[in-house]
């Protein structure tokens, strides 16, 4: 299987070609407190507005935010919502947008009016023209394909059915990437599928699935069943049906692949699809199995729902999702770096989040310590970890101390939930780190007096408090190796 853990840092390596409708998408939030008088309609009042860059230009942005370096082809209009997204797309760092511009063509655009409270969706409102681009914009198209194909590792061919995927254009981009040996993959639309024949891979949802093949996709059986038949028509090398909150099918070589979806609270599904085309390119130019990429694709839409507007998922995210928390402790939870721990906590005070602070030895992590350190976690929003170095250890404790190391001992603790941070200090107490911090709780066990921990006058100063949890008793590192070495 498909290395998570090594592979997805190569994805700033990666660069896909996307080309397909491009459109502004306009969220207007507000609340609904009343009924027209003129009308049986719902009256909202407008709080704020969103833009963002929408269809095909929100598979860009979604791989912008893996770190993906994207170059992106689509038309627009001459007008303001087309200068808008020409402008939005130029400050997206790793996007290299090529947007032809087609005159008295509307730039496409949906408004959406949402009810903040109820996260609901009340009204779309749209502005397009959904007819094939010209002859000309055909060719400035087919220019920038050609002239991308040799730098990309994976196609997208996003098609909201807004005209600027013709034939003409879809079947000389997939001649093309299968030429230069590039998978092509299309979320596709309409229930003719045949213009897309000899791509790698299709991303239908199950209704799109459904009107495609004439056949039912309830079922497990139902849906493997009619992506499989896809599958052969179409000259595929796979199918992946998107099936909302039942999750994903595959239909690739050897037996259907079904995962279900994450637990997620949804709270707008508006882009997840763009989500799960730009991962499985991006996964498929690092030349990961289509079961690997369906299962990052799978992970990458369950943060987005979870997101309002059309949102992307980044690369931490996706890690989070898929990596269990001990595998992503190294590189997420444990800093030797005290100027890294400066813009985390930066972040969190952004945020308003109440920081807790704990330090210790953690040498064989005991159920004493898990209950002291989760007791502390539920005193803050975000609990930070001081832990003493080896030589730290040494000078407290003796020579044949610490039983592990430092990145032994940090591992340990960061694969508890509690811990949301450990940050390494060589001195003999952590009072220098307890200054850095700032936290706002600090906690110890029941063992000390409010007088004797370090660092109390530091949080009380700027009105934080001290709190003891009681300990839990027979548990203690220094028993533990002293029976264990009795024993030996």
């Amino acid at each position: 299987m498909f290395d998570f853990d090594k592979q997805l840092s190569a994805l700033a390596q990666q660069t896909v070609l996307c080309i397909g409708d491009l459109m502004l998408d306009d969220f207007v939030y507000g609340e609904v407190s009343r009924i027209s008088p003129e009308a049986p309609a719902p009256v909202l009042a407008v709080k704020r507005n969103e833009l963002m860059i929408g269809g095909a230009g929100n598979v860009a942005r979604n791989l912008n935010s893996l770190g993906v370096r994207c170059i992106f082809v689509a038309v627009i209009g001459d007008d303001d919502a087309g200068k808008y997204l020409a402008s939005a797309l130029k400050s997206e760092g790793r996007i290299e947008p090529h947007l032809a511009v087609e005159g008295g063509r509307p730039t496409t655009r949906k408004v959406r009016f949402v009810s903040e409270h109820y996260s609901t969706h009340l009204l779309r409102a749209d502005w397009e023209v959904a007819a094939p681009v010209s002859e000309k914009t055909e060719n400035t198209l087919i220019e920038h394909v050609y002239a991308a194909m040799p730098k990309v590792g994976a196609v997208v061919l996003s098609d909201y059915a807004k005209g600027a995927l013709t034939p003409r254009v879809v079947r000389a981009v997939i001649e093309a990437a299968n030429k230069a040996n590039k998978p092509v993959v299309v979320d596709p639309k309409g229930r003719d599928y045949s213009l897309y024949r000899g791509a790698t891979l299709f991303t239908p949802n199950r209704q799109e699935l459904a009107d495609a093949t004439h056949k039912a996709a309830m079922t497990d059986a139902e849906v493997a069943e009619a992506a499989s038949g896809l599958r052969k028509t179409l000259e595929a090398k796979a199918v992946l049906v998107t099936r909302s909150e039942a999750g994903m099918t595959l239909v690739a070589d050897g037996a259907p692949v079904h995962v279900p979806a994450y637990p997620v609270r949804v709270k707008d599904v508006s882009g997840a699809g763009d989500t799960v085309v730009a991962v499985l390119a991006a996964m498929l130019a690092l030349d990961a199995d289509f079961e690997s990429a369906m299962r990052a694709a799978n992970a990458a839409a369950a943060v987005v729902v979870g997101k309002r507007g059309t949102a992307t998922a980044s690369i931490d995210e996706l890690r989070s999702q898929i990596l269990p928390a001990a595998t992503l402790a190294p590189e997420q939870k444990i800093l030797f770096d005290w100027l890294q721990l400066d813009e985390r906590l930066a972040e969190w005070r952004r945020a308003s989040l109440r920081i807790g602070f704990t330090n210790g030895v953690f040498d064989l992590l005991h159920p004493g310590h898990v209950k002291v350190l989760t007791g502390a976690r539920a005193t803050c929003d975000r609990l930070i970890v001081g832990l003493n170095s080896d030589a730290s250890v040494k000078r407290l404790k003796g020579p044949e101390r610490p039983v592990q190391n430092v990145n032994a001992r940090a591992e340990v603790l960061a694969a508890l939930e509690a811990v949301d941070l450990i940050v390494v200090f060589e001195e003999d107490t952590p009072e220098k780190l307890i200054a850095r911090v700032r936290p706002k709780v600090l906690v110890k066990g029941g063992d000390y007096k409010r007088d004797d921990v370090v660092g109390h006058e530091i949080v009380e100063a700027q009105g934080g408090e001290v709190i003891l949890i009681d300990l839990m008793p027979g548990h203690s590192t220094t028993d533990m190796v002293k029976r264990a070495r009795n024993a030996r």
